[in-house]
């Protein structure tokens, strides 16, 4: 069963859902991007299988939130849906393997530069 992923917000969800708004907020080239981008994430089972797709995922300063490079700085940043949020033995470190919902937070540059 793929990953399921929810939205933040209707802005968010009609950026991912409508390519036109896409197109009108990111440009074509990072629109097309963050289309493959969700493909990807459908197609994985849990986000353990995402660790080695382009797009370099990987963990957002330590705060249960991971980001995905888009296009010219541009990223999409999410954390894990379930609760609580799966935890390796440690405690601590996410667990990757059982994170099977997301929930996209923001699109767009976290530096503020575009």
């Amino acid at each position: 069963m793929p990953i399921s992923i929810i939205f933040k917000d209707g802005k968010l969800r009609k950026l991912c859902n409508e390519n036109k708004e896409a197109i009108r907020k990111l440009g074509p080239k990072c629109a097309k991007i963050l289309r493959q981008r969700l493909d990807d994430l459908h197609a994985a089972e849990t986000l353990a299988d995402f660790r080695n797709l382009p797009g370099d995922c990987h963990e957002y300063k330590g705060k249960d939130v991971l980001t995905l490079d888009l296009d010219g700085g541009r990223r999409m940043m999410f954390r894990p849906a379930e609760d609580p949020i799966p935890r390796l033995p440690d405690g601590v470190s996410l667990d990757w393997s059982k994170v099977t919902c997301i929930e996209i937070i923001f699109i767009g540059d976290p530096h503020g530069k575009s």
